[in-house]
């Protein structure tokens, strides 16, 4: 599903504060708002005009309106009456909220994120191979860590965009650090195979597939299942359940910042590279408590800025740049840990 394809949604609310988030909410996820009403002010002529793949109805003030009830009653497309009044994006609440709304959303016109698997055959087909960064004096003249279990673990999240900047960030990050990292993707299933090789062809970092019953290593990026939900035992060894991520997400940024945080703690850390909506939001406080530390990518180099914006704006995030700026705060951090 490209832009062009993206589900188009016809938004009616009676008030303005609802369209508002209504219509960041909907962007923001990769849906193409085709329109945003109050429906007092439009007529049955203006409502048959209007091509959308599914109508979004949200009424605070009343819950009477005959265009509505025209639509109920000729509309060719799903009518989907909302979650009730949004809660402010910035509220412990906004998560749930817009978790239940694109739940639905995905199961009546389909997920947006389907449209990041195309976009592996460009970073398959590129031949660069970008400087990286050089490894500091600090972390050159300790022992090398390479295959070893890793006591330090980072999460990187992405959803529409990921791929490229995960790709960026690795390509820059040099060899011998001692860290491991697991990779979260929004990605459509049937694509879940190429992803280590795009990511991971021009890097010095190994990009595998999740081993059940092994531990997380140095020197290595484990690309996070998307059918299953991915824990560690008390030993830090990875386990995959039977059981599917908590919906909507395929995979569940949030569930694995949980999981990532309750064993890890201090020792791990979260980078949100470009992608939609704000799966991480609902899990960032608990991370953050944990003593885990959360970076963003920069919103001007994100093809999609939603869900490290909706980070940022919580107040989670303590640095955000580009990927190489990340990569370069990785190195610089990890580093200071050896002083």
């Amino acid at each position: 599903m490209t832009e062009k394809t993206s589900a188009r949604i016809a938004v009616l609310a009676d008030t303005s504060l609802q369209r508002h988030v209504l219509q960041q909410a909907l962007t923001g996820n990769g849906y193409q708002v085709v329109l945003n009403s109050d429906p007092a002010r439009l007529d049955e002529e203006a409502l048959a005009a209007c091509a959308a793949d599914l109508w979004l109805v949200d009424l605070a003030l009343s819950e009477d309106s005959p265009l509505v009830d025209s639509l109920l009653e000729h509309a060719s497309a799903p009518v989907l009456f909302g979650e009730g009044h949004a809660p402010e994006r910035h509220s412990e609440h906004y998560p749930r909220w817009e978790r239940r709304l694109f739940g639905k959303l995905k199961k009546l016109v389909g997920d947006p994120a389907v449209a990041v698997g195309p976009s592996l055959e460009t970073l398959l087909a590129e031949a660069q191979r970008p400087a990286r960064l050089e490894l500091p004096r600090a972390l050159a003249d300790t022992p090398l860590v390479a295959g070893e279990p890793a006591r330090q673990v980072w999460l990187l999240a992405a959803s529409l965009g990921g791929p490229a900047a995960v790709k960026a960030f690795l390509d820059a990050l040099p060899g011998g650090l001692p860290i491991g990292f697991i990779y979260a993707q929004h990605i459509d299933p049937s694509f879940e195979s190429v992803l280590p090789q795009a990511v991971g062809r021009h890097s010095q970092w190994h990009v595998n597939p999740v081993r059940p019953g092994d531990c997380v290593r140095c020197g290595e990026v484990v690309v996070v299942p998307i059918a299953r939900e991915l824990g560690f035992a008390d030993d830090g060894n990875m386990l995959v359940g039977e059981r599917p991520w908590p919906e909507p997400y395929s995979p569940s940024i949030d569930q694995a910042m949980l999981n990532l945080a309750q064993h890890f703690g201090a020792q791990c850390g979260v980078i949100a590279f470009s992608g939609m909506g704000s799966d991480g939001s609902a899990a960032a406080a608990y991370l953050r408590r944990q003593g885990g530390l959360i970076w963003t990518q920069s919103a001007t180099s994100c093809v999609c800025p939603s869900m490290p914006d909706s980070l940022r704006e919580g107040g989670y995030s303590s640095f955000s740049g580009d990927p190489r700026e990340l990569a370069a705060k990785l190195v610089e951090h990890l580093a200071a840990q050896c002083n």
